[in-house]
């Protein structure tokens, strides 16, 4: 049986993440003759040619991806080995939470209450872009990522998608005595808005119900961050549609109103992780306790 010869299967992976021997033997300070043979050793042992070329770029043949989704798989594990077996018998654990920047902050919170102020939890907080923050994870440099948009999976994505919870949507504002004497549509016709933009799911439930009754909104503002339309929505640029998660505490203190709730649209807020074969246990607990709560 031949042994698969994990350095060589290495700088395969180089190789097909930059697409030219120059630049990956750049990458890994070896000279490109030296990636060239152990390319040409490794293709021997498996029985394939793992590249074509096209041009100046080497393309992974169909052997090559199939050999690619293995080798991704196994220095993830050992990553995870690595990273699991060295906080074994550690007092404190971390768990590290990637956050879309544009999600809720409050819903944030919420998901971290179950372990906020524990004496053996260290939380880590990145937020970015969602593919950013997806690379990451993969890279297991986070353990779970908070989003409202659901990742694009086949069958060989490695994500488990876990749905924690479905808010309501509503119009809200600063507190108006014009505004609680019109019905939604009324608001609709007369008043200026505050909306996700265009590219959200949520502005897409927003567009299609106004069409389907024949209104076109006049806007104020457009904003792809919760926290810029909360802002908006305070310093009075209009009537915001938003989950009322994001302003309770204006909500709660009379700051802003809810004047219609928007039924039939909601916003969906997931928990993205990894298949594992060590995962962090601080997830599981996390999300379990999160559940209970909602």
């Amino acid at each position: 049986m031949t042994i698969l010869n994990l350095h060589h299967l290495r700088l395969f992976r180089a190789v097909a993440r930059d697409g030219t021997l120059t630049g990956a033997a750049r990458t890994l300070h070896i000279s490109q003759s030296a990636v060239s043979t152990q390319i040409k050793s490794l293709e021997a042992s498996l029985g394939h040619e793992l590249f074509e070329r096209s041009g100046r770029k080497l393309i992974l043949t169909e052997a090559g991806r199939i050999a690619l989704d293995h080798a991704e798989e196994i220095f993830r594990a050992a990553a995870d080995l690595t990273a699991t077996l060295k906080a074994t018998g550690t007092h404190r654990q971390a768990l590290r939470i990637g956050a879309l920047a544009t999600l809720s902050r409050n819903f944030q919170i919420g998901f971290l209450e179950p372990i906020i102020g524990r004496d053996d939890v260290e939380v880590v907080l990145r937020s970015g872009a969602q593919p950013d923050l997806l690379r990451a994870l993969e890279a297991m440099a986070i353990d779970v990522v908070l989003t409202n948009l659901v990742p694009a999976r086949d069958a060989v994505s490695p994500y488990l998608v876990h749905k924690l919870s479905e808010q309501p949507v509503s119009v809200i504002g600063a507190s108006d005595t014009r505004f609680e004497r019109q019905s939604l549509r009324e608001l609709c016709e007369n008043e200026a808005f505050i909306l996700p933009t265009p590219e959200s799911a949520l502005r897409a439930s927003f567009d299609t119900l106004l069409a389907n009754h024949g209104v076109i909104p006049k806007i104020s503002a457009e904003a792809d961050d919760m926290a810029m339309l909360r802002l908006l929505t305070r310093a009075r640029a209009g009537l915001a549609v938003i989950p009322p998660i994001v302003v309770r505490d204006e909500l709660a203190s009379g700051e802003l109103v809810e004047y219609a709730r928007l039924d039939g649209i909601m916003e969906s807020f997931f928990a993205v992780t990894l298949q594992r074969r060590f995962p962090n246990p601080l997830v599981a607990e996390t999300l379990s306790a999160f559940q209970e709560i909602e």
